[in-house]
């Protein structure tokens, strides 16, 4: 069915309410709007879905949601699984409270139980909730740091990780063979309710994921000597993570959290910031004003549904410092993991996990312990499918893992990445080193010296709409058949194929397999410890380069970062 047909079919077909056809003919006369609404299906990927909110079968809308909803709905009764029902959480974003009912009444109405929160609630307690109550699946709405046009729908499975193979797949397949909106299944609220398919659940779900945090805490007696004396400023970007993390840090003694008023409350156009993403300098900007007028120790913000958190730390001399996702990650796993060391000892098949566009610091660190390394793919849920892979074989401890885009997890009592326990572990950490003298730039600076200047930093473009999509794939398809001999002056040692599944060593032509599963990813190792990676975003219209040196000094690895960046730059520009 050609665009236009499928825009006829929804203004006529009675299933489509009133106000959706409304939306629809106020853009009649605009005909590159409506083959952008319509020229596809939201795609259903292995994240879920994500989307611009509006009506359309390429938009985020309750009948997309409803949709895809049904398709996993379908995949948990092949799987005879309806009996273990579904958690539901939401964000502060615009329809999350009505996409979380959709999805939890086409659940119901097709006898599959469903766990909804009766507010918005963090990512990594939606992947509590679904282990601690045994469900079969988890469904969350949010599209993380996505503008405000924006929405989402992410699925859970029962270990409370992202889905990943063979479910991703298998519910991929659910949802593309739901072809008739009007086979989509649905029911009234109350009925569900009365039927006892739609539970409204909190308070208890709340107290057991904030004991669960409290059981990763170290270093108790440090946050009882100086926690009163550390002055932390904390946003949570108008979401979801205000009153979990306002709440372990007053119940562990911390006394001194100051909130950003301007960004305390949910609200899901984010008016204090173009994206709520706690990667850009705005985001940081009225939370360092309030750092400053106080005299603030760190600033920290998490995005609006609570799995990635960026920091701000002041140096002894008032300056504050911008750590990076590399760096707070890296600073996290050294302390975690050299607490732990030294507190209770490590166990023999301890392992760091990290993703493949994060720092070689980690690898750094990892050996300096003694420890396994683990590399996965892009995406938290790797991390948490090597987890369940430790726990079903008995094989492997689960240390610390963490990605670049901001995010780590301590513990395993979620298996996505938490800035709630991040919020928690970093206040500790900062508590720790004041007992000894010393701030967490200093910290982050002992690191350093210990194992090495490692700078990563990313270049990114956009490419919206139908032709920026091709464009990402001319992009990668270019760099595929013509892989670059040098970068920056570095020169290319291996090239690493993830699509093709390919490693190919530049010197001898040997190939070996990558041993990850396939992804559209190009990565190339390079001379001195250096490295380049190019991967399409998951959830945005764009294309990341992501790169990494290792200098001498911190002046020398700033020098050395800004001219691959530059060189990269220049790179790309050449592809547009």
């Amino acid at each position: 069915m050609e665009y236009r047909e499928r825009y006829e079919e929804w203004l006529s077909n009675p299933y489509f309410d009133e106000a959706t056809k409304e939306e629809l003919k106020n853009i009649a006369e605009d005909d590159k709007e409506i083959k952008e609404r319509f020229y596809k299906d939201l795609e259903f990927g292995t994240a879920g879905l994500r989307g611009i909110i509006g009506a359309g079968t390429n938009r985020m809308n309750i009948y997309t949601v409803r949709k895809a909803t049904q398709g996993l709905a379908n995949y948990i009764m092949k799987k005879e699984a309806q009996a273990q029902g579904v958690a539901i959480a939401y964000d502060s974003r615009r329809m999350s409270p009505e996409f979380a009912d959709e999805a939890a009444l086409c659940l119901a109405a097709n006898g599959i139980k469903a766990y909804v929160f009766e507010s918005l609630r963090p990512t990594p307690e939606l992947s509590y909730a679904v282990r601690s109550l045994g469900c079969i699946a988890g469904i969350n709405i949010t599209a993380s740091h996505n503008p405000p046009e924006y929405n989402g729908y992410k699925v859970y499975w029962e270990d409370g990780a992202q889905i990943t193979p063979p479910h991703d797949k298998g519910i991929m397949d659910e949802v593309k063979a739901v072809v008739d909106y009007n086979t989509v299944k649905t029911m009234d609220l109350e009925e569900a309710k009365s039927a006892g398919l739609y539970e409204v659940i909190g308070e208890v779900v709340d107290d057991g994921y904030i004991a669960e945090l409290k059981k990763q805490v170290i270093h108790q007696d440090s946050i009882d000597a100086v926690g009163k004396d550390l002055k932390i400023v904390y946003s949570p970007l108008h979401g979801t993570g205000n009153i979990p993390a306002r709440r372990i840090l007053k119940e562990l003694g911390f006394e001194n959290v100051y909130v950003v008023k301007e960004q305390e409350l949910p609200d899901g156009e984010f008016p204090t910031v173009s994206y709520p993403n706690p990667e850009a300098e705005e985001a940081f900007e009225l939370g360092l004003k309030l750092a400053k007028e106080i005299d603030a120790d760190l600033v920290l913000a998490t995005d609006p549904d609570a799995d990635r958190l960026g920091v701000r730390v002041k140096d002894k001399d008032g300056v504050y410092h911008t750590l990076t996702g590399n760096m707070s990650g890296c600073l996290l796993a050294d302390y975690e993991i050299g607490q732990r060391k030294e507190l209770q000892g490590l166990p023999d098949d301890g392992y760091l996990i990290k993703t493949i566009v994060t720092s070689n610091l980690a690898d750094a660190i990892a050996k300096g312990y003694g420890i396994g390394l683990i590399e996965v793919l892009t995406g938290f849920k790797f991390i948490g499918q090597q987890i369940l892979g430790f726990e079903t074989t008995g094989k492997g401890s689960y240390l610390f893992g963490f990605e670049e885009s901001y995010g780590c997890l301590i513990g395993t009592h979620a298996r996505d990445k938490d800035a709630i326990v991040a919020t928690m572990a970093l206040c500790e950490a900062a508590a720790y080193y004041k007992t000894q003298g010393k701030t967490l730039w200093d910290a982050m600076v002992d690191m350093y010296d210990k194992y090495g200047y490692y700078k990563d930093d990313i270049q990114s473009i956009t490419l919206k709409g139908i032709e920026g999509l091709q464009k990402i794939q001319e992009i990668l398809e270019t760099l595929r058949k013509n892989p670059p001999a040098e970068v920056g002056g570095y020169k290319v040692l291996k090239a690493r194929d993830y699509q093709a599944d390919t490693i190919k060593d530049i010197a001898t032509g040997e190939v070996t397999t990558t041993g990850l599963p396939k992804s559209n990813v190009l990565y190339y190792d390079l001379t001195d410890d250096a490295w380049l990676c190019v991967r399409p975003s998951g959830t945005e219209p764009k294309v990341k380069f992501y790169y990494g040196i290792k200098g001498t000094s911190l002046a020398d690895a700033d020098e050395k970062s800004a001219k691959l960046g530059e060189e990269v730059l220049a790179m790309i520009n050449t592809m547009l």
